[in-house]
């Protein structure tokens, strides 16, 4: 009985383990992102006429 336990709480540590590795590597490719395209938006304020 204590062998079904220790499976389940095993796949359900590797599934949160690798659930919060992609998550951190998606908010970290988002934050780049949001980096680079901020400082090509902030390059070019200067040529747009309002």
């Amino acid at each position: 009985m204590n062998e079904g336990l220790y499976k389940t709480m095993k796949s359900a540590g590797t599934a949160s383990l690798v659930t919060g590795i992609v998550i951190a590597a998606a908010g970290l490719a988002c934050g780049i992102l949001m980096i680079v395209y901020g400082g090509k938006l902030l390059k070019g304020k200067n040529n747009v006429l309002i």
